[in-house]
């Protein structure tokens, strides 16, 4: 148990780069850690570098186990199974994709022109980006592991049960006819060497990268404003556990925003330490990476705008209903 402590402390946590950065900040910018100034800079150079050291490794280590499971592939392995099955299984392998919400839908294309029952390829579609494994490890590094499984198991059952419910509704007559009608090559998968495969695991790396970091800054900048400048008198009025609406607002609030959930984490942090309630937070994060305004609007290219009201308030129902359970139960968790 203590190995195991200190490997996540020290691992995950870093918590040997944040004495550094706090020898940085007193010993180079003459500011103490425990100020505001002090304390921002501190949260912001600590974030940032442990975030994108994390999800660098994080995504190359996913990224070789995903070179095993290419699209072809995971269609493939989705179209043995049937049910609540199918809608599970494509929920469990949406977590191993680290892909955005926008860069999903793609592969929701091409899984459903290839036959794939709806219902499944929206379960897919909402775990790749609320659920992938790099952001629970994440998770684990800013709060707890108590925190990112529960996470992880509630996205998965909220991607089953939306997933569920479409392919039961039989909505598929409101799907856009050209989804149904593009062809769908079988096209060989070659087998990777090693090397390909590493090379692989650096292209997505750097992709990624590219693609969240502006995110990333900006959230930890959030964050760093919200723990050392906001009061948290007036965070608790507004967003405190004692709100019963504080949930719902979270929800509506993260819709029209755009981000990766690797720039909602230190918002997320610092509201949690702010006196937020956990329930509150993950609706915001959830909000954020499964309903994002504009991943609805291509998501609108391909599904007819009732399914589209039915796919985001079913998933809202369910965010807000899983942010209620974790307020109630929230003292389980931290």
């Amino acid at each position: 148990m203590f190995v195991f402590e200190w490997l996540n402390n020290q691992l995950l946590k870093m918590e040997w780069l944040s004495r550094l950065i706090e020898i940085l900040v007193e010993s180079v910018f003459g500011l103490n850690v425990q100020g505001r100034l002090g304390g921002a800079i501190h949260f912001f150079i600590y974030d940032v570098i442990k975030i994108f050291i994390l999800l660098s490794v994080l995504i190359f280590a996913i990224s070789y186990v995903q070179s095993f499971f290419p699209p072809e592939k995971t269609r493939k392995i989705l179209g043995r199974y049937k049910g609540i099955t199918a809608n599970i299984l494509g929920a469990l392998l949406g977590t191993v994709t680290p892909f955005c919400s926008c860069s999903s839908i793609p592969l929701f294309i091409g899984f459903t022109s290839a036959g794939l029952p709806i219902g499944v390829t929206f379960s897919f579609l909402i775990s790749s980006p609320l659920v992938d494994l790099a952001s629970v490890i994440l998770l684990a590094s800013i709060f707890n592991w108590k925190i990112a499984i529960a996470y992880v198991i509630v996205g998965i059952v909220l991607a089953v049960i939306c997933g569920t419910i479409i392919s039961k509704s039989r909505l598929e007559k409101y799907v856009e006819p050209f989804v149904f009608n593009n062809k769908v090559l079988e096209i060989g998968q070659e087998e990777l060497t090693t090397r390909d495969r590493i090379d692989f695991c650096k292209e997505q790396v750097l992709s990624i990268v590219k693609r969240v970091w502006m995110y990333i800054l900006i959230g930890v900048g959030i964050g760093a404003v919200i723990h050392n400048w906001v009061p948290e008198a007036v965070i608790t009025a507004v967003l405190g556990q004692d709100k019963w609406y504080s949930v719902l607002l979270a929800t509506v609030v993260g819709v029209p925003m755009y981000a990766d959930i690797f720039g909602t984490l230190p918002i997320a942090q610092a509201l949690v330490l702010k006196g937020v309630g956990i329930g509150t937070v993950l609706s915001f994060m959830m909000a954020v990476t499964a309903l994002s305004l504009p991943s609805m609007i291509m998501l609108n290219k391909v599904i007819k705008t009732r399914l589209l009201v039915i796919f985001a308030g079913i998933v809202t129902l369910g965010i807000i209903l899983i942010g209620f359970i974790f307020n109630a139960f929230g003292y389980l968790f931290i």
